[in-house]
């Protein structure tokens, strides 16, 4: 017995240690932009300690089967099961672990199901860092793969007595070797270890309590750093992957009557009633170009001149919100005017987001021709499947451009090259309009991607700073499209719309729990717009759909979670973001941000409400839109 629990006590301490050792790594590699000290490294040990108790619980679920059955079977395969056992959970928890440290500078949460959006790209992935950025992770993860090893090692060599003490060959059985224990010390060896079973299974389950073990168990803090950094990495990829395909069982915060009673609170409405009207003509050319991370906070005259410039001379929506944080969400937003959630990329789910109501769709049935350029992987995170299958009739990627540019940045091609070959579409059409008597309207969307991480472009004019720098070449690039499209015909029947995909972490201590890192520029010019305004009505990236064709005068009744800004049913002005487990809601109250894990309120201003009353309406939301997208 003394064996086995050896065997049991030196494979659980080395896993919890590891946990424990790798939060401390964690810290100390993402510092920058976070304050702490000594006693918070320490505080985040011992509130993060129940969450590694179960990881290390559930992995400690095998080498407690193989002690019990140990009892029974002798032999050499307690060794080599757990030789194997450790040589399969040491890279795997290495990978996790140091993929965890290094991802959360650039996504600021937790290593989660997210991951497995791009693990069908591998380089496009990896395409935001430099190769000495992978090789080093790659080397850390041997190492500490290693390391593991070294130590787990002692682990199976503990393990070869378990084989060699109980046993001795009895022909009776040809299944395994039997025992020569005594049933007595059998039998007691038996309750210790099925003891030591249900005190592993408390630990991973968290208790005994009604709820079990989550992620929000251990946030303890204001600050959310702390609370990331005390969440175990492998519990919070493992629990959402589980979760991320379960829509049913996503966000039940009322019975369906209730919910659906608060969400007609938020009154969205699928009507455009005597809208504003901001256009010179009903059937424009649309050009919309879709900037990848340029929130409101870059929109200052030193770092994007040309964007204040078109803000002025045409319609500027200035108080808006994007609904995501990330790429894939963002155009799911933009072009389908539909919810961004927490923790499920709608375009990675075909069968799904072909269902979705679309801009291009609605213009196509409209009589318009469509068509998407992106200097990128079109098709990564399933881009090109949602785009062909939301009615768009052309959707272009970096293969299409000429080999010498496909690499010119580290996600594709530089975004001066894609405007360029922009410029070269529209004027085609013009051409082609000039040569037939009649041609359609068009409306070409293009995905910028210069001002993506690692942020390196042809374009010094900020120094020190490479994402306001890379921001001001996006910029550049942008005065100099619309520059050249002003001297051409295509102008005066022009619509171009500006605006982001979502925010970025900008400056670095910015976070999630403030709104403004997720405020959005949206910009309205070009020769069919009747007159520069300024709107700052309070709005969502998701409305855009709503708006553009409520002033096209085409119906947009399919989309339920978009609306016309300047209509009269757009009563409550309100505005909702989702990130990685969580959610803001901003109306003419303030704001409240929530993370869903904890079931905790990271930050909020509104005031003379209990936090039932004030969650009340994201929480219908985030249930009425998941049910939605459930019938999809």
């Amino acid at each position: 017995m003394k064996a086995r629990l050896k065997y049991l006590g030196l494979f659980f301490i080395i896993i919890l240690t590891t946990f424990l050792m790798m939060k401390v790594v964690f810290m100390l590699y993402n510092a920058k932009g976070n304050d702490f000290g000594v006693t918070d490294i320490f505080a985040v040990l011992w509130h993060g300690l129940p969450l590694d108790l179960s990881t290390t619980s559930y992995l400690t679920s095998i080498p407690l089967l193989v002690s019990i059955l140990s009892l029974w079977m002798s032999g050499k395969w307690p060794r080599l099961t757990t030789k194997i056992y450790c040589c399969i959970i040491a890279p795997l928890l290495s990978l996790i672990l140091v993929a965890d440290t290094v991802l959360y500078r650039f996504w600021q949460f937790k290593l989660d199901a997210t991951i497995f959006n791009y693990i069908d790209s591998p380089k496009e992935a990896v395409a935001s860092v430099s190769v000495w950025f992978v090789l080093v992770a790659i080397l850390c993860i041997a190492t500490l793969t290693v390391l593991l090893l070294i130590a787990l090692k002692r682990v199976w060599r503990t393990a070869e007595a378990l084989g060699r003490r109980d046993a001795e060959p009895d022909a009776r059985t040809v299944f395994s070797k039997i025992s020569k224990e005594g049933p007595g010390h059998k039998a007691l060896s038996l309750l210790v270890l099925l003891f030591i079973g249900g005190v592993l299974f408390l630990m991973i389950r968290g208790g005994v309590g009604r709820s079990t073990m989550n992620v929000g168990y251990v946030y303890y803090s204001q600050d959310q750093f702390l609370d990331h950094s005390a969440v175990n990495p492998a519990f919070s990829l493992i629990s959402s992957s589980l979760k991320v395909h379960k829509f049913d069982k996503l966000y039940r915060f009322y019975p369906p009557a209730a919910c659906d009673s608060l969400f007609s609170q938020l009154q969205y409405s699928t009507e455009s009633l005597d809208p504003d009207t901001l256009l010179t003509t009903r059937r424009p050319d649309i050009v919309m170009i879709i900037m990848e991370g340029c929130g409101s906070v870059f929109l200052d005259k030193n770092i994007t001149p040309n964007l204040n410039r078109l803000a002025e001379e045409g319609v500027f929506f200035s108080h808006c919100y994007a609904n995501s944080f990330r790429t894939d969400r963002g155009l799911v937003c933009a072009l389908s005017g539909y919810p961004a959630f927490p923790d499920i990329s709608v375009m990675k789910l075909p069968e799904k987001s072909r269902t979705l109501p679309s801009i291009a769709r609605s213009l196509a049935a409209n009589g318009y021709s469509t068509r998407f350029l992106y200097g990128g992987d079109i098709n990564f995170t399933n881009t090109k499947s949602y785009l062909l299958s939301t009615g768009f009739q052309q959707a272009r990627g970096y293969d299409t451009f000429p080999l010498s540019v496909r690499h010119t940045h580290s996600w594709g091609v530089q975004d001066h090259i894609t405007l360029d070959t922009l410029y070269s579409i529209i004027s085609s059409e013009v051409r082609k309009c000039e040569s037939a008597k009649v041609t359609p309207p068009s409306f070409t969307a293009c995905l910028t991607l210069s001002s993506h991480e690692d942020w390196q472009v042809p374009y010094q004019r900020i120094k020190g700073d490479q994402i306001a720098n890379a921001m001001a070449y996006l910029d550049h690039c942008i005065g100099q499209f619309v520059s050249r499209l002003k001297t051409s015909p295509a102008w005066d029947n022009m619509l171009l719309i500006i605006l982001p995909d979502h925010g970025i972490t900008y400056p670095a201590d910015i976070t999630e729990a403030n709104p403004e890192r997720n405020r959005i520029p949206i910009i309205w010019t070009g020769g069919a717009v009747r007159q520069p305004r300024h709107i700052d009505k309070l709005c969502n990236q998701t409305d855009l759909a709503a708006t553009l064709l409520g002033q096209l005068g085409i119906t947009h009744n399919d989309f339920t979670f978009s609306r016309d800004i300047l209509s009269r049913t757009y009563t409550y002005p309100l505005a909702i973001h989702t990130f990685s487990s969580g959610i803001t809601f901003i109306d003419s109250t303030g704001y409240i941000v929530e993370d869903l894990n904890a079931k905790k309120i990271i930050s909020s201003n509104k005031k003379g409400a209990n936090k039932e009353e004030i969650l009340s309406l994201p929480h219908a939301y985030l249930q009425y839109a998941i049910n939605n997208f459930a019938e999809q």
